[in-house]
């Protein structure tokens, strides 16, 4: 084997290295972006999650008011509290 090959697999090996190493650096930030991303709709689905319970309770004091005005007239037309 003569120097100029050497040199070229050298060469070679140090390219094949530096893609290596290149892709190890690349690898980390797009962990660290998929993890923010990842937050951010943890985030989203959180604050969407807690908007349909706020609803949810909206709607269940809105039947329980009906449903007590509803049974205040019932029980005043059964004990003739009122006139008509």
């Amino acid at each position: 084997m003569d120097t100029k090959e050497k040199h070229v697999r050298e060469n070679e090996s140090s390219a094949k290295r530096e893609v290596r190493e290149a892709q190890d650096r690349i690898v980390p930030d797009q962990a660290d972006r998929l993890e923010i991303e990842g937050e951010d709709r943890k985030r989203d689905g959180r604050g969407r999650v807690n908007r349909l319970w706020l609803w949810l309770g909206v709607l269940v004091l809105v039947f329980i008011l009906l449903y007590w005005l509803f049974t205040i007239g019932v029980f005043g037309d059964l004990q003739s509290w009122f006139n008509g």
